[in-house]
């Protein structure tokens, strides 16, 4: 069903175009790669991570994957191959880091795609459990109880595991660290007859009704996976690749697509050297002179070309400038007045009698003075004649 492999430096491993490839990176294997336990007698536990690229690349190809989910458990890399790549050897380095000793080992895996014409499986099914994870869903024991399940109940002659792929590629969301929950993982499955009625009963207008009011359809051999698997029948996909024809269709470019540059082409080492004397005089020089020149010319018109009073004084006739003059004199004389006049004082502000005698009080100014700056309010503390208000004195004083 699936094809596994054990890791050693510099191993050959031949998997089949379209099937699923597993590969686990075990850290047993690696310890020897680095030196004892410095306590003796103490075994040793150190943990180790994997690092996994093609070589000559920072990353892996786009059809292999790989996990590992704590420095203590060993690593996976799975996927399936292309077509593309059959006949193409691709030669990924492993490389192993000791998180004690922060030492490595780096080992290569050669992968040498096969052709998988000779088993075409064109009937593919695609279930989505809800109960495993992409790591547990790997192991060789969980997959086969899983493709037997299926064989059970699609009855095929052969049957593939096609791929593997985790709900948060899908654009699954992680999961609450409560109840052992799981992140869930899709599995498709390829084969050689159609599909089984119990698989075509999703396809029901009950069931599909029930999916969409987020209700458990109603599936006949559900009790075959619910012992080990949680499947989630809404979520199935149900592929025949019988039926389809393959139709190219031109990608449209537009909003969204960017049209094809051809392969990046960096610039060259070597480059010549750039003479930026002309960029400063155009961003610099030329405004500067402009600005200088208009600086020049409005400085020649302010103080260079103005008429002066005598100038406007001779253009003026002589009867308008009596007048003016007259005018100028009038009211020069009029503020005089009025600086010396005599202002009422405003009766709300002057204490007409005396609080205690009922004396009429006199005014608080002389009459020369200028009472122009004199404040509307009075300081009442400061007033002449005023006497004080005498206390109420407790009883038994008299």
């Amino acid at each position: 069903y699936t094809i596994l492999s054990k890791v050693h430096s510099d191993r050959n491993v031949y998997p089949s175009a379209g099937v699923l490839f597993v590969h686990v990176l075990e850290r047993e294997y690696f310890k020897g790669e680095f030196p004892p336990y410095p306590k003796p007698g103490e075994i040793s536990n150190d943990p180790i991570t994997f690092n996994t690229n093609l070589m000559g690349y920072p990353d892996r190809p786009g059809w292999l994957r790989y996990i590992q989910r704590t420095p203590y458990s060993d690593g996976v890399l799975y996927g399936s191959p292309t077509v593309e790549n059959v006949g193409k050897p691709t030669i990924i380095e492993i490389t192993a880091y000791n998180r004690r000793t922060f030492e490595t080992a780096r080992h290569n895996l050669i992968i040498n795609i096969m052709s998988a014409e000779d088993f075409p499986l064109p009937y593919q099914a695609e279930f989505f459990i809800r109960n495993m994870n992409v790591e547990e869903m790997l192991a060789s024991e969980v997959l086969g109880d899983f493709l037997g399940a299926v064989k059970n109940v699609w009855q095929p002659e052969r049957l593939n595991a096609i791929n593997i792929t985790s709900a948060l590629d899908r654009g699954g969301r992680v999961p609450l660290p409560i109840n052992d929950m799981k992140e869930g993982v899709y599995v498709m499955v390829g084969a050689d007859v159609p599909f089984s009625s119990c698989l075509r009963e999703v396809e029901n207008p009950q069931n599909q009704l029930r999916c969409s009011q987020e209700m458990e359809p109603v599936i006949t051999c559900d009790k075959k996976f619910r012992t080990q698997f949680h499947i989630d029948w809404c979520k199935i996909s149900l592929v025949d690749n019988t039926k389809q024809v393959s139709t190219f269709q031109e990608v449209i470019r537009g909003e969204g697509i960017l049209p094809d540059g051809g392969e990046y082409k960096p610039p060259s080492d070597t480059l010549k050297s750039r003479d930026y004397y002309s960029d400063f005089l155009i961003t610099l020089a030329v405004p500067s002179a402009i600005a200088l020149v208009l600086f020049l010319i409005l400085a020649y018109i302010m103080c260079c070309r103005r008429e002066g009073v005598e100038k406007r004084n001779m253009q003026t006739p002589d009867i308008q400038l009596v007048h003016h003059s007259a005018i100028q004199k009038s009211t020069k004389e009029l503020r005089d007045m009025s600086k010396n006049r005599e202002i009422a004082w405003p009766l709300s502000t002057l204490p007409v009698f005396h609080p205690v005698t009922g004396e009429i009080v006199p005014p608080l100014h002389a009459d020369s003075y200028d009472n122009t700056s004199m404040p509307l309010m009075q300081p009442q503390q400061n007033l002449p004649h005023q006497t004080q208000i005498p206390q109420q004195q407790s009883a038994g004083q008299y």
